[in-house]
């Protein structure tokens, strides 16, 4: 028996989940239905995985399969080629080989199709024959206003509406953090990461080698979301359009705090990097400063980002550099008053009244200033 696959009423999103109204990315981050592409059968195939995940995580619409060699895939009703598809679809997943993507972003477009993300490798970060492809794919695109993440990425999770497109092997927990990364290795490291610590997310990117939709549509949209509390991201380049970046993080920054690591700071690493996603990563000075002037926090490792996202994941966002430092240990307790201040933080002053309540719990030999050293 052939079906389509559509939630139950009782696994529809919340009444909050705001459509795409109000944004120009909300198809994509919120579809009403998906198109997997190049959906299949086959045994630990992408494909496979993707629709897997489409059908396992409902996110309140339909799934339509497209294969022209099936007419059914994993017991839902397959169709021949979008245009087959009986309504128009939100979001197209596609995962051919690359050679066959700038057609099949044609066929979405003529479609009616409004958002796709491309999960299919094998463009400029192979050279000028991959780079002709994303050019020809990016054209079509536009042609009729289709904003495409991708190529070269694992694809998008909304954990808060359900949807998981994307080839991970399980869904984010829902939370407050926008996650974006130009790598999709990383993007199921940090994935593995949040599952274990029981961090969430409100969106998780991975952007691949982002031909059409940059850096900074996506943290306009976060800025714009109210589900989104803090952005954190992983770049190796900041892309084609750096004004469109630095405009929506300085403006966002006011009000949400973006955290990004940025890779290829040496040449080597900048070499890797352009082998990895196509993308030159600029100069490492100038980004540093353009970070600063934006209201970017830079960190320097990938421990640094996956503490900083439990931290903005998990607790309420500091309304001024001022910290109390408690410690048991007198050592440990001047090695944080460095960090702080090295960092642009300040000790904060003991009020008379929490100067009483301390002295009413702690032993007389405590240290009576910040950091508060309760003794051992």
């Amino acid at each position: 028996m052939q079906m389509e696959a559509t939630v139950k009423p009782s696994q529809k999103p919340p009444s909050n989940v705001l459509r795409y109204e109000r944004h120009p990315l909300e198809p994509l981050f919120s579809p009403k239905n998906v198109a997997l592409i190049g959906a299949t059968e086959k045994m630990g195939s992408v494909g496979r995985t993707i629709l897997w995940n489409l059908i396992s995580s409902p996110f309140g619409g339909t799934v339509y399969p497209v294969n022209p060699k099936r007419s059914n895939i994993l017991g839902i009703r397959a169709y021949p080629a979008i245009a087959d598809v009986p309504e128009q679809v939100d979001l197209a997943v596609i995962v051919t080989p690359a050679p066959s993507v700038p057609g099949v972003i044609h066929d979405c477009v003529d479609a009616g199709v409004k958002s796709a993300i491309v999960i299919s490798a094998g463009f400029k970060e192979i050279g000028p024959e991959g780079f002709e492809l994303e050019r020809q794919l990016v054209r079509e695109a536009r042609r009729g206003h289709l904003r495409v993440i991708g190529p070269n990425c694992l694809g998008v999770m909304s954990p808060i509406t359900g949807l998981n497109a994307t080839f991970a092997a399980t869904i984010a927990r829902p939370g407050n953090v926008g996650f974006i990364s130009q790598s999709g290795a990383l993007c199921t490291a940090v994935l593995d990461w949040s599952l274990k610590v029981n961090v969430g997310f409100s969106h998780f990117v991975s952007v691949g080698s982002m031909a059409d939709i940059g850096w900074g549509a996506l943290i306009d949209y976060m800025g714009d979301d109210s589900r989104t509390k803090s952005i954190v991201l992983y770049m190796e380049s900041i892309g084609d359009d750096a004004r469109a970046f630095l405009s929506a993080a300085r403006e966002v920054a006011l009000t949400k705090p973006i955290i990004v690591i940025k890779a290829g700071r040496t040449s080597a690493a900048a070499k890797a990097a352009a082998s990895h996603t196509g993308a030159l990563t600029g100069s490492d000075e100038v980004l540093d400063a353009a970070f600063r002037r934006a209201g970017v926090l830079r960190v320097n490792s990938i421990a640094d980002l996956f503490y900083m996202a439990e931290v903005l994941g998990k607790q309420p966002r500091p309304t001024g550099p001022k910290l109390t430092i408690v410690t048991n240990a007198g050592g440990p307790g001047v090695l944080a008053t460095d960090a702080l201040i090295q960092n642009g933080g300040e000790l904060a002053a003991i009020s008379d009244e929490a100067m009483t309540q301390y002295n009413e719990v702690l032993p007389p030999q405590w240290s009576h200033n910040n950091p508060v050293d309760v003794i051992g």
